[in-house]
């Protein structure tokens, strides 16, 4: 056997110190790059093998992985096409067909286009270069290759320790193929190197990284088996004997290669279990292909119910996996898919896709945004036919994930309507949420707007003021909850050209009420100018806490409400901001008072006799703190308000709101104590008029006491 050494260049000692050290951030990836190299050579046989049928080995294609725990030795074997001498001095001993000083230069260059993120490197160096397979010294202080190739006598040796040669000789070997063993660093755990002769090791990354290759991979795998009985049950105190099986790690079943029509439901559950850890069946399977400059397959599914971290981004787990030719890359990357889709589960499996020279990072170029525009489009597509063919489960998958599908509203205006044709709301018209269509449906042909209610829960939206003339008009109003309408519904939103309005900013105008009901009320109906006085009172007695006071036209049964005006934000967005840290300015928000109100009516009363009175400053914080809590908010100081209560109450009862001196008390009664309101007990002197007529002793709301 001849040998020869050879010595690496300068360049290629610096790239190879580069790659131990730096290229990659998980050392696992050296098993990844080498079961691809032999899938790669097994590919190249069968095509080969075509035109000449000698080529093709007696036996089966396969992958084997051997360990050895005593010499700590890693062997990765495959019957492929193998490579002769010139072959491995060219792809594994220049490492750089076009040169080890333009691969160096290419990588620094890709490496500061990173760095800067500008995308600007986009060739795909792994494909160019074929520096996988110096992974390997990341976990090995010397690696052996020996080659044949398929249709010669003679093998090959390649062996370096990384430190700048290698050796070349012949070998032999009775089949062709390649070995590649690689003589393990110690463990390190804080390195991040793994006792990669552990079985149990190997079997994890092949089924993370490799799972999915088309060509068995096999290892001898050592298990503890039970002696049984003739019926197959374990023999008791007899303990359990040590086999060694051949066993394949990788399932094989890219089923995502496959047409729609040649597999069944029940196997793609299987495959959604396996590739999302998830054990309900899923709402929605989407299949697709894409064909065209370069191909893409697609196998994305909606899960039943939301995963644990669905609003922790960075915690998402098992989301949708990158392959290329079937070789897992990573998990959950962003940049084929937006944020708002990161409940999808699945793989997108791309033939030529730009990496990075680790395989770790895409490329932003037209391959990425094409992937990603189809792999968007396949998913709305999917979840209008559910909602055109399932309306139950379209509303199970709403449910879930409909307040993160709207935060592609909220992102911007490319799949704006696409979404706003799948959104589903609350409404005030039935029990089950609405589609937009089917609202637009229902309106009347004079309606110009679709009018909406945001707020912090279903059941404050329900119950607002802000409702009551819409309800009377049979107006239909939608209800959004989810933090996210916050954002989304500031913009000028408009769907089949209707704009969506809020009932609780600026001025409504819903016409002339003709109704019966409305004919009754007017009859009692106060004059507004009346109110003019009252209302001047109002915003200077409320002018720290409102910018206007005025008459409501929305208001039908509660005496007031808290408008804002269009460009206002809203509550619920002002206390998103502080939650958030930021600093949201307080904003002054309109207080609409109801003119047909037994308790503004009786205030305008009070108003007329004393402008001045006293107890108007109680009523105007009373009628203030209700809208407050009337809408579902936040009163700023509960405690100044509960005394404002306790003093309207004293009022009520006529009261004294001041209280009595120690020394004044009455002394107790020793033999019995008398009860409030008995004669015994002394009647206090009213303070102050309640709000009312004195003669008459009306009480606030108008009715007589």
């Amino acid at each position: 056997m001849s040998t020869e050494q050879h010595t690496f260049t300068a360049e290629v000692r610096e790239l190879l110190n580069l790659m131990v050290h730096s290229l990659y951030s998980q050392k696992d990836i050296f098993l990844r790059e080498l079961i691809s190299n032999s899938s790669d050579a097994l590919d190249r046989l069968r095509v080969e093998a075509l035109s000449d049928t000698t080529l093709m080995p007696e036996g089966e294609l396969e992958i084997r992985l051997e360990v050895d725990t005593d010499a700590r030795t890693l062997s990765i074997s495959d019957t492929g096409i193998g490579m002769s001498r010139e072959q491995v001095v060219s792809d594994i001993g220049t490492i750089a067909r076009s040169g080890s000083r333009e691969f160096l230069a290419a990588l620094k260059e890709k490496q500061r286009a990173e760095e800067s993120d500008t995308g600007a490197a986009s060739a795909d160096l792994i494909g160019q270069f074929g520096v996988g397979f110096y992974s390997t010294f990341m976990v090995a202080d010397r690696v052996t290759l020996t080659t044949r190739r398929a249709g010669t006598d003679t093998g090959v040796q390649w062996e370096s320790t990384g430190d700048g040669t290698y050796t070349l000789g012949d070998a032999d070997r009775p089949h062709p193929g390649t070995t590649v063993t690689l003589h393990l660093k110690p463990a390190d755990e804080e390195d991040g190197l793994r006792d990669y002769t552990d079985t149990a090791v190997l079997t994890e990354i092949v089924k993370k990284h490799s799972d999915f290759v088309a060509h068995p991979i096999r290892m001898k795998v050592e298990r503890q088996e039970p002696l049984l009985d003739n019926t197959g049950i374990p023999v008791k105190g007899v303990l359990p004997k040590t086999v060694v099986k051949d066993e394949t790690l990788n399932s094989m079943k890219a089923i995502w290669t496959r047409s729609r029509g040649d597999v069944t439901d029940d196997e793609y559950h299987q495959f959604y279990r396996h590739v999302g850890q998830d054990w309900q069946d899923p709402v929605v399977i989407i299949p697709a292909a894409m064909e065209g400059a370069f191909n893409a397959r697609i196998l994305l599914f909606i899960p039943a119910k939301a995963p644990f971290d669905l609003y922790h981004r960075e915690r998402i787990s098992k989301g949708v996996q990158l392959y290329v030719k079937r070789v897992h890359i990573m998990d959950d990357w962003k940049a084929l898919l937006p944020e708002w889709l990161r409940f999808l589960k699945g793989v997108i499996d791309c033939e030529d896709l730009s990496l990075n020279v680790s395989r770790e990072i895409l490329q932003h170029d037209r391959q990425v945004k094409a992937i990603r525009t189809f792999a968007i489009k396949k998913t709305l597509d999917a979840i209008d036919r559910l909602r055109k063919d399932k309306p139950d489960a379209m509303r199970t998958l709403w449910r879930e994930f409909g307040a993160v599908l709207k935060e592609g509203l909220a992102a911007g205006d490319d799949y704006r309507d696409r979404l706003l044709e799948l959104l589903l709301a609350s409404t005030t018209y039935g029990d089950e949420p609405t589609s937009l269509a089917d609202y637009l449906g229902r309106m009347p042909k004079d309606q110009a707007h679709i009018y909406y209610l945001g707020g912090s829960s279903l059941e404050a939206v329900r119950n607002s003021p802000h409702l009551e003339s819409f309800k009377r008009k049979g107006v239909e109003v939608l209800f959004f909850t989810d933090p996210v309408d916050e954002f989304w519904l500031e913009r000028d939103v408009s769907y089949k050209d209707k704009t969506f309005v809020s009932v609780s900013k600026g001025e409504i105008d819903l016409g002339k009420d003709d109704t019966a009901e409305a004919s009754d009320a007017d009859t009692d109906k106060t004059d507004d100018n009346s109110l003019d006085g009252l209302l001047q009172t109002l915003r200077s007695l409320l002018q720290d806490d409102v910018k206007d006071v005025r008459l409501s036209g929305r208001l039908t049964d509660s005496p007031a409400c808290l408008v804002g005006d269009k460009d206002d934000l809203s509550p619920q967005l002002e206390q998103m901001m502080r939650q958030l840290g930021q600093s949201a300015p307080k904003t002054k928000r309109i207080l609409e008072i109801n003119p047909n109100h037994a308790f503004v009516v009786r205030l305008g009363a009070i108003h007329a006799v004393d402008a001045k009175a006293p107890e108007l400053t109680i009523y105007a914080q009373l009628l203030h703190g209700q809208a407050i809590l009337a809408e579902g908010g936040e009163l700023p100081d509960p405690g100044a308000y509960s005394r404002v209560v306790m003093e309207v109450a004293q009022l009520a009862v006529g009261a004294s709101s001041t209280p009595v001196a120690p020394e004044a008390a009455p002394e107790p009664n020793a033999e019995a104590s008398p009860e409030l309101g008995s004669e015994s007990a002394a009647e206090p002197e009213p303070t102050a008029t309640p709000a009312g007529d004195a003669e008459t002793g009306g009480s606030p709301d108008g009715n007589a006491s």
